[in-house]
């Protein structure tokens, strides 16, 4: 750690080697949006913080520094100086931020020197690295090419999608499966935290081949609350279409997999085999009520009926009855959404077909290929 510069300002690098980040920052900004391999290793608490931001306001740098010093001495600054240490030693190539790349880190930086230990700190701070990766999103959409993965609901496009090296997984990324049954546990990454995890990704892409197109799952504008970046989701309606299709049988047994079978794992695993059914029970009825008004009254009450009886079932250890209701809505409510939409951009379809027709169009037109580890 001796030998390397006391200061990085080489963003791209930061990024492209995933390089850990200590984020000194308050835990409040951390919360807010960090980095995909950043560690929250704060310099002060968000109570110390605002007490020094006060101060500052009101009496100056001067007394800010003071006060700030007398908050974290003695005990809580040997424990926090060790924690920086530690992050330090198990990764040695790592880097440290604050938000601007000012006191904050020089002020650690300086801390673990004294501690025997040199570690370079970001130019510019958490504020360079986020511009940089908003720049970087831009003209990557304006200028590498892609590929938008669509089908109806059920197909199993990420699982196509997640096979492919030069694809970025938006709905991973969001935590979120994308429809209104697409909850899943641990809740949603921030809005921020999100646009950096995709930008990064996009970054990756595009630097490791920068003339083979990058495939993205077609999605709205929403996946949950993250909302897609500008630039992607305009980029996502000019680019081409590869539309995998499958039969029914298909779409509701991946549909059955993905929001019964595993659903309700994560939240047995989350929440413990009962409170995790009655967590999971809840969240499907939740689900459709996003939608009742879409459904209409009739057909919600039945959808409802239906769901009540496969909850039932399944908690007798009996969840074949879920194929029912998710047939019924597969059929009456996201097909017909699916063809409107589909309409509007059939113009686009390069490729229909099932995954290995689309895998074989993409392998020919752009040389793209599974992962080698992709179970065939």
């Amino acid at each position: 750690m001796a030998d390397r510069p006391q200061d990085i300002d080489d963003y791209l690098a930061l990024f492209l080697s995933d390089t850990p980040m200590i984020d000194t920052r308050a835990p409040v900004e951390f919360a807010k949006g960090a980095f995909p391999a950043a560690v929250n290793l704060p310099l002060m608490l968000d109570d110390e913080r605002a007490r020094v931001g006060t101060c500052y306001k009101e009496q100056g740098q001067d007394a800010a520094i003071e006060l700030g010093h007398q908050l974290v001495q003695g005990d809580i600054k040997a424990e926090r100086v060790q924690a920086w240490l530690d992050f330090a030693r198990a990764n040695p190539d790592g880097v440290l931020y604050c938000f601007r790349g000012g006191l904050r880190s020089q002020i650690c930086q300086q801390w673990l020197r004294e501690a025997g230990c040199d570690y370079p700190r970001v130019t510019g701070g958490y504020k360079a690295l986020r511009w940089f990766l908003i720049d970087q999103m831009e003209r990557i959409c304006r200028e590498h090419p892609l590929i938008v993965l669509a089908g109806r609901t059920g197909v199993a496009k990420t699982d196509l999608l997640v096979q492919l090296p030069q694809s970025v997984d938006l709905e991973g990324r969001a935590n979120h499966r994308g429809s209104a049954f697409g909850r899943r546990v641990g809740g949603q990454p921030s809005q921020i935290n999100f646009e950096n995890a995709v930008a990064v990704d996009l970054l990756r892409c595009h630097h490791r081949a920068p003339d083979t197109p990058i495939l993205v799952e077609d999605e709205s504008h929403l996946i949950g609350r993250c909302v897609l970046p500008m630039p992607l989701k305009e980029a996502m309606e000019r680019a081409p279409l590869a539309l995998l299709e499958v039969s029914l049988e298909e779409r509701v047994e991946h549909t059955y997999t993905n929001y019964i079978l595993r659903k309700l794992a994560e939240w047995s695993e989350d929440q413990g085999e009962e409170d995790g059914f009655e967590r999971f029970a809840e969240d499907l009825r939740v689900s459709l009520g996003r939608i009742r008004k879409r459904l209409g009254g009739v057909r919600y009450e039945e959808m409802a009926h239906l769901l009540e009886q496969s909850l039932s079932a399944h908690r007798r250890g009996d969840p074949q009855l879920h194929r029912v209701w998710i047939r019924r809505l597969l059929e009456d409510y996201y097909d017909p959404m699916y063809r409107y939409q589909l309409s509007k951009k059939s113009d686009r379809v390069v490729v229909r077909g099932g995954p290995e027709e689309v895998f074989a169009y993409l392998a020919e037109h752009y040389g793209i290929e599974r992962r080698p580890d992709t179970p065939r």
